[in-house]
């Protein structure tokens, strides 16, 4: 098989959030690149028209528009505070325009193998038949591809899928409707449940603090990231509080008491759900012990009736192209600050971080380092060394002093204020730039290229 030698270009794999802002910080960084994704066009896990998407015509960001914008394009302050699937969808698409990045995709098509040469180099296998060498690789292919569906005992006559295949309302039209898992997806679908299901229910494994999607009028994340940056055993005694004045007490809805303190599991925020359950849309149900026929039997020895049980439980992350070059815990991969493996020189994946806040503005800090190690390579090998030593011995703490939970969901688990705290000093410590200081150069648009050309044309 004929092999095409890129030389010092780099292989972006995917051109959703992740992908198109590492696209930007190589052009940034003068350094080629080709990028490559399965659907034809951009945005990711945000085009519900694409094929494998987790999104649902009710979903919404659960970070608020003011702090999840990339560096020198915020969105718009006429989306919602927190935006419709369809306003992140036109949000990437424009991004992508303002940066001229779409004519350096080759869309539909796959990375189906990826293979490390002898001499550090990686090999390309693509679905249209090409391989193509590069330099480096960059893994952005985002994290809810791959579902993750529980073993449920026994035996079930109705429907059992996961939430991924969920898309809109009408399909719970008068169904008898369970959903199995109390992430932010999985209260979104209950919710839709609640309003065109016969019945709707909700299996919860444990308790959780649900945290409003409004403080005081503004967004949740805007309020905690206006306060001081104060150690979270000091924040935590005031946010329960907060949320117990807010909420009152969740058990009288069925939700169990939390085993765990406020912070320790991923940010549920769903002021709906609180809602539905306010108004009987919603019953709390416990984990689920088996199915049996048409019902299904809870760990409390209660039984329901169901006709279609929804999974809301979650992705895995294994990176099949990827091979073994990637080492992984609860089903994540495993790497440097998750942006650098440390194994395999010139391996990064800046998309599968998980934390507790918005996750663009990681995904931007990311591979603005990861384009800077890159162009050191080629202009300050000295510094691109030191970074080298970095990756390969330091482990540092990014729980910002928070016990998360140990499930397969906060394996790695990273604290937002931690991760960026500690990504920021980095560049200090290398003399780079961060993102959020940079002005970056827009492409010009196609309308003035053409009245361009055209004035040239007719000078000549």
């Amino acid at each position: 098989m004929e092999i095409i030698d890129r030389g010092d270009a780099v292989c972006i794999a995917g051109a959703g959030p992740a992908g198109l802002v590492m696209a930007r910080a190589l052009q940034h960084n003068g350094i080629e690149w080709d990028q490559f994704d399965p659907n034809p066009d951009v945005g990711g896990l945000w085009d519900i028209k694409h094929e494998g998407t987790a999104i649902y015509e009710s979903a919404h960001f659960i970070s608020s528009r003011s702090l999840s914008g990339f560096a020198d394009f915020p969105m718009p302050d006429h989306f919602a505070d927190y935006p419709k699937h369809t306003e992140i969808l036109k949000y990437l698409h424009d991004f992508a325009e303002a940066y001229g990045l779409r004519e350096k995709i080759t869309f539909s098509t796959k990375i189906e193998k990826l293979t490390k040469t002898k001499d550090d180099r990686w090999q390309v296998q693509l679905s249209n038949g090409e391989c193509r060498e590069y330099k480096a690789v960059v893994c952005a292919t985002g994290s809810q591809w791959q579902a993750n569906m529980p073993a449920l005992k026994g035996s079930f006559d109705g429907e059992i899928r996961h939430s991924q295949t969920y898309k809109n309302i009408r399909e719970f039209d008068g169904k008898r409707v369970l959903v199995v898992g109390a992430g932010n997806s999985g209260c979104d679908i209950a919710c839709d449940a609640g309003v065109m299901g016969e019945k709707a229910f909700i299996s919860m494994r444990r308790g959780y603090h649900i945290i409003p999607k409004h403080v005081f009028g503004m967004p949740a994340d805007v309020f905690a990231d206006g306060g001081p940056d104060l150690p979270v055993w000091l924040i935590r005694p005031f946010f329960t509080l907060l949320l117990r004045m807010f909420n009152g007490s969740l058990q009288r809805f069925g939700i169990p008491k939390p085993d765990h303190k406020l912070f320790e599991t991923h940010p549920l925020l769903n002021t709906q759900l609180v809602h539905s359950l306010q108004h009987g849309d919603v019953t709390v149900k416990p984990d689920v012990d088996r199915l049996d026929g048409k019902y299904v039997v809870f760990k409390d020895g209660s039984r329901e009736e169901i006709d279609l049980i929804l999974c809301a439980t979650g992705y895995n992350q294994q990176l099949d192209f990827a091979g073994d070059y990637f080492s992984y815990e609860g089903g994540r991969p495993k790497m440097f600050i998750q942006a650098a493996s440390r194994e395999h020189k010139n391996l990064f994946g800046i998309s599968y971080i998980e934390t507790n806040s918005g996750a663009y503005k990681r995904f931007d800090y990311m591979a603005g380092l990861v384009a800077n190690y890159l162009k050191d390579q080629r202009d300050n090998p000295s510094r691109a060394s030191q970074l080298e030593a970095i990756i390969r011995s330091e482990t540092p703490d990014l729980s910002g002093g928070i016990h998360f939970l140990k499930t397969d969901r906060h394996a790695g688990y990273c604290d937002a204020v931690a991760h960026t705290k500690y990504v920021k000093k980095l560049y200090q410590r290398m003399g780079w730039t961060f993102p959020e200081d940079i002005r970056f150069k827009r492409a010009t648009p196609k309308s003035k290229q053409a009245q361009t050309a055209k004035k040239a044309e007719v000078a000549a």
